[in-house]
């Protein structure tokens, strides 16, 4: 952490180190060297990406472009800014027609659904070319999307590793500066890009800034409700992250398997991630 400016400030230098220390690390227990994920043109997966670059050199890294027919052009322009910034490689996987044969059964699909739809049908993607590349799926989301649920089960939230998971985004966008990410990525505002006009702020109700102050203290201080609100902070505003965090909780567990026998994976059968290596 920083002796001055905001809270969450990180020793960047640091962070990088370590973060690619553990993509090379629990990527190569399992005897892998590449990695793929979905590149959108936001900052999230421009970070993943950098890191991958450095853990596993530029050649070893697949990003993938995976736009829907209401997806933005340039959304896709900045995956490309993005990827020659970094050297990596770069695929286009339309997913309309993929999406659009499941949705034409089920006429009646509400934005939060076609937007489910479409993040599950990119996942398929990621998976199959993981399997062709002999790459494990790299993950995107960062610390606040997590806490707050703010992603879609075995969707964008699906990896195998995740090197922004930790960090909030304020933290995931002073990363980005610090590894030299494309402005244009940096300072755009956040969004799925799911319809025109999406941003992540506007679907949330609040700003990324409120979300990453009060999570910090109630997460990582271990603030009471009513102390995050005698912080300076809207007492309604608290108990909707609150609230939230609480709701989505079962998204960040693997899935619960009812225990009867003596040893139940899960439960008593659980060994390091490196175990039998």
């Amino acid at each position: 952490m920083s002796d001055h400016a905001h809270p969450l400030d990180l020793n960047t230098d640091l962070v990088e180190a370590l973060l690619v220390r553990f993509l090379r690390a629990e990527a190569g227990k399992f005897g892998f060297e590449r990695v793929v994920l979905g590149l959108s043109g936001g900052i999230d997966s421009a970070v993943s990406a950098a890191l991958a670059a450095r853990a596993f050199g530029p050649a070893n890294v697949l990003g993938v472009m995976m736009p829907y027919t209401t997806s933005s052009s340039a959304s896709e322009a900045d995956a490309r800014t993005v990827a020659a910034a970094l050297g990596i490689r770069l695929d286009k996987v339309e997913i309309g027609a993929m999406a659009d044969g499941y949705l034409a059964t089920t006429p009646d699909t509400d934005r939060l659904r076609r937007g489910n739809v479409m993040a599950r049908c990119r996942m398929i993607v990621l998976y199959d070319r993981s399997v062709v590349e002999r790459a494990l799926v790299l993950g995107t989301s960062n610390k606040t999307e997590l806490l707050l649920g703010y992603s879609t089960q075995f969707g964008d939230a699906a990896c195998a590793l995740n090197p922004l998971g930790d960090l909030y985004k304020h933290q995931v966008v002073q990363l980005a500066r610090h590894l030299g990410l494309p402005r244009v990525v940096i300072d755009k505002p956040p969004t799925a890009d799911l319809f025109e006009g999406q941003t992540d702020e506007g679907e949330l109700g609040f700003s990324y800034a409120q979300a990453d102050a009060i999570l910090f203290a109630l997460v990582d201080e271990r603030r009471t409700l009513d102390e995050v609100v005698g912080l300076g902070h809207a007492r309604p505003l608290v108990e909707r992250i609150v609230a939230r965090m609480a709701a989505n909780q079962y998204k960040r567990q693997p899935p619960l398997v009812a225990k009867l026998g003596e040893r139940t994976v899960t439960h008593d059968f659980r060994y390091l991630r490196d175990w039998g290596r």
